[in-house]
């Protein structure tokens, strides 16, 4: 895509967020749910690459979008795109329930060990070395494929629509990737 369309694709998004965040001002339910629709996977995923869990990431989820929703004069277009607010305001949000969490234990459950067991680490480091080789060795449309389906979350028809590839062309990837990881481990 030439730099001038990408420039003026840019500035049409950030004039329809203004339009929508001026709906919202307004009361608009309907600029809610088109702003939701719009933007809900970009919060979930930075949700849940945080919080780690599904339903954590979900009720984040919500209380950046009902925050939106009660303070739209939050946002300040002069200070970047909507999107790249919404992921900042959610990553806070996260770790700030993180941090509210009680411990999942209780700390006369807690066993204290003595020393690392080395055996262990030095097993975990030989795994993440495979499989740091054996990504660096795929094709890197592979390994994007892959790095988006297992750590960003997305579907293989998200990735597709992400890419423009076909989502058979996408399937393919993420199969022949994990192929050559069961390969690489066996």
């Amino acid at each position: 895509m030439e730099p001038v369309e990408k420039s003026s694709r840019r500035r049409s998004d950030a004039a329809e967020e203004m339009r929508l965040i001026a709906r919202i001002r307004a009361g608009e339910q309907q600029a809610m749910s088109e702003l939701y629709d719009r933007y809900r996977k970009v919060v979930y995923a930075v949700a849940l690459r945080v919080m780690k869990d599904a339903a954590a990431a979900e009720d984040v989820l919500q209380d950046v979008f009902l925050q939106l929703w009660r303070n739209p004069d939050a946002f300040d277009a002069s200070r970047g795109s909507l999107a790249a607010w919404l992921a900042v305001i959610t990553r806070h949000r996260a770790i700030d329930r993180l941090r509210k969490r009680k411990p999942e234990t209780d700390i006369e459950e807690c066993v204290i060990t003595s020393g690392p067991d080395l055996r262990d680490e030095t097993e975990r480091a030989l795994v993440v070395e495979k499989v740091r080789g054996a990504l660096a060795e795929m094709n890197p449309d592979q390994r994007a494929a892959l790095e988006m389906a297992f750590f960003d979350g997305l579907t293989h028809s998200e990735i597709a629509a992400k890419t423009g590839q076909p989502l058979g062309t996408i399937k393919t990837r993420i199969r022949s990737g994990l192929q050559q990881l069961r390969a690489r481990f066996a």
